[in-house]
């Protein structure tokens, strides 16, 4: 049995303890631009379990986080279309850090910098158990997905494509 690293807290788990969220925690290599396809396969867990936090624009600025599957991508269009606005994107490598307090590769959607309006994909409730960033590189969260519509007041969106 390998040993465990230890792991500094991060804004995520302080967040998650305040709370008193049941979750584990898991450590992997991160390879960069390895996507959640690496860290499954680092984890032995299937893709879609692993929950991608991705931060977003729409047209006036204003951040949004989406949580997606990580075997699929968001349809920009759909989303807009659900939470009515005219145009979301995702937003530039140098302004999701500013929104969200972490660096791109570890942002989980709990602990941000910035309170923003949080969606997930609904399919994402179904699974009894997701692997989610807890706020670094290389460190995975898994738990209930429900603590996220619990904690983080998520809405769920139907903006899922398979990758």
């Amino acid at each position: 049995m390998s040993k465990q690293k230890h792991v500094s807290e991060t804004p995520a788990t302080q967040f998650l303890k305040k709370h008193k969220v049941a979750y584990e925690e898991h450590i992997y290599d991160y390879v960069e631009h390895g996507g959640t396809g690496e860290t499954a396969k680092q984890l032995g867990v299937d893709e879609h379990h692993v929950v991608k936090t991705l931060i977003f624009e729409d047209e006036q600025g204003k951040p949004h986080i989406v949580l997606m599957h990580g075997d699929c991508e968001v349809s920009t269009k759909n989303l807009a279309r659900q939470i009515n606005t005219k145009k979301i994107q995702a937003a530039a490598a140098t302004n999701a850090p500013k929104h969200s307090g972490y660096q791109i590769g570890g942002t989980s959607p709990f602990g941000t910098r910035k309170k923003m309006p949080v969606w997930i994909e609904k399919t994402i409730l179904d699974l009894d158990k997701i692997y989610i960033n807890g706020g670094r590189r290389g460190y995975i969260l898994s738990m209930n997905p429900q603590v996220i519509v619990e904690l983080l007041e998520a809405k769920p969106v139907e903006v899922a494509n398979p990758l």
